[in-house]
């Protein structure tokens, strides 16, 4: 028997139908749709509408989707990881929600918080549980319902994010295909630059919390770009050298979308053509854990059984990594 490796059978996201344009944006701040594009390459995003809506119904959207495209029964699902940095709420985790609402009962699942990076991270969590043998479906969702932490009277940060859900079934192959290999990396030195300011153990919500607006995203935009500009790429390359991975065999990079100015850095470094690289940012802005699954989902029709992908991601933390991915199957 050769090594058990964990490879993507199936994937599936959801998008709530709400489309907020940056002309909308531009009656509610001090903004514009060509400083946006200009800026970070975003025309729309997409926001969850509806009282008591949260994270859990994105997430749990995506999975029952995935569970229909693939034929696959809930009760056979023994492991669901959910990546997220806006969960329902602290406890409990809202993976533990998403199983209720899609019917998973005999599963155990957890929250992963990594910001941006989530989706790897988790993706690499669950592989390790079925290259060790012991399981055999295992789902991994990345969501974000991040207009609940957007203030939406910061003209910096406002136009950046969406709220999505992207899902994976992860299965062991003993083919080479699958997850093949990952480098991941973080520096908390870099919360100071990109993080919630209060609402944790540190700084409880009060009455001055909130009135000083302190439960969205904080960001200093330069630094973290300066920063993810670099990292996101050199981790890209990093991957690929250890892999003896030249530009030519790579079938796509899947970036992470934040910024359209970094997205074209790490392909470029990586001496990609414009056309290898995912791209869906205008469509959907910045949805955090669900970027990548989100790409993976909207280009699944352009894959091909044996492609080798490399997936990267920066985020909140610092936390960036890249894997390397073969690609499963062939379209349907």
């Amino acid at each position: 028997m050769g090594k058990k490796r964990a490879a993507i059978t199936g994937i599936h996201a959801w998008v709530p139908e709400y489309r907020l344009t940056n002309y909308e944006l531009a009656e509610m701040v001090d903004t514009s749709d060509e400083w946006i594009m200009q800026r970070v390459g975003i025309k729309e995003r997409r926001i969850l509408k509806g009282e008591g809506l949260g994270t859990s119904d994105l997430g749990a959207n995506a999975v029952e989707g995935l569970l229909k495209k693939t034929g696959t029964s809930p009760d056979d699902i023994e492991l669901l990881i959910c990546a997220t940095i806006t969960p329902d709420m602290m406890f409990p985790a809202t993976a533990n929600i998403i199983s209720e609402k899609a019917g998973i009962k005999n599963a155990f699942s957890f929250d992963l918080g990594a910001a941006c990076s989530g989706f790897l991270f988790a993706l690499q969590t669950a592989a390790a549980y079925i290259e060790g043998g012991n399981y055999k479906k295992v789902i991994v969702v990345g969501a974000d319902k991040m207009s609940s932490i957007t203030d939406y009277t910061d003209r910096t940060t406002c136009a950046l994010f969406g709220d999505a859900a992207g899902a994976v079934l992860l299965e062991p192959v003993e083919e080479e295909t699958g997850i093949m290999d990952y480098i991941f990396h973080v520096d908390g030195s870099g919360s100071k630059f990109l993080h919630m300011k209060a609402g944790g153990s540190v700084k409880p919500a009060s009455h001055e919390t909130v009135d000083a607006r302190e439960h969205f995203v904080y960001q200093e935009g330069q630094s973290v770009f300066k920063f993810a500009v670099v990292k996101m790429a050199e981790v890209a390359v990093e991957v690929m050298e250890r892999n003896n991975l030249k530009a030519e065999d790579i079938a796509w990079l899947v970036p992470h979308q934040a910024n359209l100015r970094i997205i074209d850095a790490t392909g470029k470094r990586m001496g990609l053509p414009p056309e290898k690289v995912m791209i869906n940012i205008e469509n959907y802005g910045n949805t955090t854990a669900a970027t990548i699954p989100l790409c993976l989902w909207e280009y699944e029709k352009q894959l091909r059984k044996g492609d080798k992908l490399i997936l990267a991601a920066f985020g909140g933390g610092f936390t960036w990594g890249s894997v390397y991915l073969k690609w499963s199957y062939d379209p349907a």
